[in-house]
């Protein structure tokens, strides 16, 4: 199964950093649950806005209305700029290695060479597992990489296992 079918192609804000002579294999978004927290927070805040807006509504705290639902709206604000991190944050996989790309403002691109991966894993919270995230953990001979966990990471057994393919390929195809 491949999660990118040929035709398919990375975003302007992905395809810059590949190379022309890589083959994109997979390329997926983090998994929506990394914004569980912002969604708790801005309706947490709502809750708590509205019980003070009851409160300070009877007691005639007009300043400190204005001022609960102020900042409200920068949680809600906050919550916004999550959703549009997210929305730009890829995971890839090309035939040669892996990227991570993140970030609005400043982009930050951490690769590791595919030739590099000694050890790979994945691991999947209670949450994880029923939601359908996990994360990767990646090794390289003794060397500290730009890339070695990728967080939030959505079909993670069947990432594992395209990614372990494209690792260790069968010495049999085409052989026969």
């Amino acid at each position: 199964m491949r999660l990118v079918t040929h035709g398919d192609s990375a975003p302007s804000s992905v395809n810059r950093y590949l190379l022309p002579d890589e083959q994109q294999v997979i390329m997926v978004r983090r998994h929506p649950a990394v914004l569980l927290r912002p969604v708790a927070e801005v309706f947490g805040g709502l809750i708590i806005a509205g019980l003070l807006s009851k409160f300070f509504g009877d007691s005639g705290g007009g300043t400190a209305l204005v001022v609960v639902w102020w900042l409200w709206l920068l949680l809600l604000i906050r919550f916004v700029w999550k959703v549009a991190e997210w929305s730009v944050d890829y995971f890839v996989v090309t035939s040669k290695r892996m990227l991570s790309t993140t970030g609005l403002i400043t982009r930050k691109v951490a690769m590791m060479p595919l030739s590099k991966v000694t050890d790979m894993s994945f691991k999947r919270s209670l949450l994880g597992r029923m939601l359908g995230y996990g994360e990767f953990i990646l090794e390289s001979a003794g060397q500290d990489q730009a890339l070695s966990t990728v967080q939030y990471i959505p079909y993670p057994e069947t990432l594992y296992l395209e990614v372990c393919q494209m690792l260790f390929p069968s010495k049999d195809s085409g052989d026969d």
